[in-house]
């Protein structure tokens, strides 16, 4: 069954969980957890995210964000820091 469309609603503060791939610890090591936040001030740079607040933990992230002007910076966002955080990741350990 396809996921139901989200409403999105600009100005509105979202609170964001992202989880490592099958739950497993990928985030454990400081280095990788500052990598993650590296890319996300990256995405609050260049798509205009606005970042309230925001916990990594070893196996997810929290995200406190918002859209101000209704952009659509979110998915982006994260497409960014999920996708870079992987890659820099699997180079490592490939």
């Amino acid at each position: 069954m396809a996921r139901a469309k989200r409403h999105y609603l600009p100005g509105q503060i979202w609170h964001l969980t992202h989880r490592c791939h099958k739950r497993e610890f990928l985030l454990k090591l400081v280095m990788d957890r500052r990598k993650w936040v590296q890319w996300l001030f990256e995405a609050k740079k260049r798509y205009g995210l606005v970042i309230l607040n925001y916990a990594v933990t070893s196996n997810h992230v929290h995200l406190l964000v918002m859209d101000e002007k209704g952009r659509d910076v979110i998915p982006q966002s994260i497409k960014l820091v999920a996708g870079r955080t992987g890659q820099e990741y699997n180079l490592r350990k490939n």
